[in-house]
């Protein structure tokens, strides 16, 4: 050990030989939330290997809190080892061959994320556009299918970068009946608006982990009805090369009876494949569906009247219930206000993403932090800014 030691060319680093420091901050920003001490404490038990029978049972379990959550009885229901936007990646991947046409309903970031993953695909992908702070009507969704003619339309329900919530009511029917997929975005919005799988006939559905389940990234739920299953074989659809990999992967054979059967593939292992390591996140998924818990109902955040700017949604029932878009007061640089906010009051809100960027603040209040406890503390901390920002020199 001496000798291996004076081989060491590169030092132990000073800043891992101090104790790890994290502060505590109130994170109302579009995600990550806070964790709430039952997950806290999920993520800190034991590991076991992702062949126990320990290990079958929680995925069982956690598959019907998937199921519970999205209101559905889909028997290809699962989490993948990722986040939300390897959700997307994988739906996507796992739908479209070259050459297949979809059309992608954009009206924030997620929708023209969507688009540049599936031309990588290959695909032939055409856009129906809305401004941000505007939805998609069924007419709007009708032109677009009875025109590109698509096998796949992509939507996001909370379309967090503009603070929109997607009404879907009448999608999966109108879909269908032009022979077309339903793909939907709820990433942000599961858990914090209504949602019924089945019920409204989306096909793929897909949520994260760390917004309203409030649970750490890393851990994306994901259902695929019947009629998407039968896009897909063993081995996942033709993909190019360079987008094969872990996310046709982990909805390939070896998973889907893992997932669906609920039961190991020893036989293939035995062959010599494996499946990837479970990862401990899905401790804490476990906890994010526990049935013993209550999620407290989704709180509207009205700043306006503190802040002196609209809202950047003009329509209520277009307004996404767990991210509030508010346009940046005349005058301010919406950087000096969330510095502000994190210096002085341990707060996380953010700015725009995507198209808009620099023009609105975004404030998340999701699960546990959706409280009128943390709706007065930020707005309290919003007053603060205002008076103590000094205004943007234009």
């Amino acid at each position: 050990r001496a000798m291996a030691t004076r081989l060491l060319r590169v030092p132990p680093p000073q800043e891992l030989l101090r104790p790890l420091a994290v502060p505590e901050r109130l994170l109302l920003g579009p995600g990550p939330s806070n964790v709430p001490p039952r997950i806290q404490a999920a993520g800190g038990r034991q590991l076991l290997g992702h062949m126990h029978p320990e290990v079958l049972q929680v995925m069982d379990e956690i598959k019907a809190g998937i199921q519970y959550a999205f209101q559905t009885q889909n028997r290809l229901s699962l989490a993948i080892s990722g986040s939300g936007h390897c959700a997307m990646e994988a739906a996507l991947f796992n739908l479209l061959e070259s050459g297949d046409t979809v059309l992608v309903a954009i009206n924030g970031i997620w929708g023209q994320r969507a688009a540049d993953i599936a031309r990588r695909l290959g695909a032939n992908v055409c856009e129906l556009l809305k401004p941000p702070g505007k939805y998609f009507t069924p007419q709007d969704i009708e032109q677009g299918l009875v025109q590109h003619k698509p096998l796949v339309l992509f939507i996001t329900h909370g379309e967090s970068s503009t603070g929109v919530l997607q009404p879907l009511e009448g999608l999966g029917e109108l879909c269908h009946r032009h022979g077309c997929l339903l793909l939907v975005d709820a990433v942000a919005s599961l858990g914090g608006a209504p949602i019924f799988m089945d019920q409204q006939e989306i096909d793929v559905l897909y949520s994260g982990s760390q917004k309203v389940l409030n649970a750490p990234p890393g851990t994306a739920p994901i259902s695929f009805s019947e009629r998407a299953r039968a896009r897909g074989n063993d081995t996942g659809p033709t993909a190019p090369s360079c987008a094969r990999g872990c996310l046709t992967w982990g909805l390939s054979s070896l998973w889907r009876r893992r997932w669906v059967q609920g039961k190991p593939t020893t036989t293939s292992t035995e062959q010599g494949q494996h499946e990837d390591t479970a990862p401990c996140s899905w401790r804490c998924a476990w906890a994010a569906f526990d049935a013993r818990e209550k999620t407290p109902p989704s709180v509207m955040i009205s700043p306006g009247s503190v802040l002196g700017s609209p809202g950047a949604v003009g329509l209520k029932k277009a307004r996404l219930p767990t991210i509030t878009t508010v346009r940046v007061p005349d005058g301010y640089n919406w950087k000096d206000i969330t510095a502000f906010l994190m210096d002085n009051h341990g707060m996380e809100i953010s700015g725009g993403l995507g198209p808009t960027v620099g023009k609105v603040l975004r404030i998340g209040l999701m699960g546990c932090n959706s409280t009128s406890g943390n709706v007065d503390r930020v707005l309290r901390a919003l007053q603060d800014a205002l008076k103590r920002c000094h205004r943007s020199r234009l």
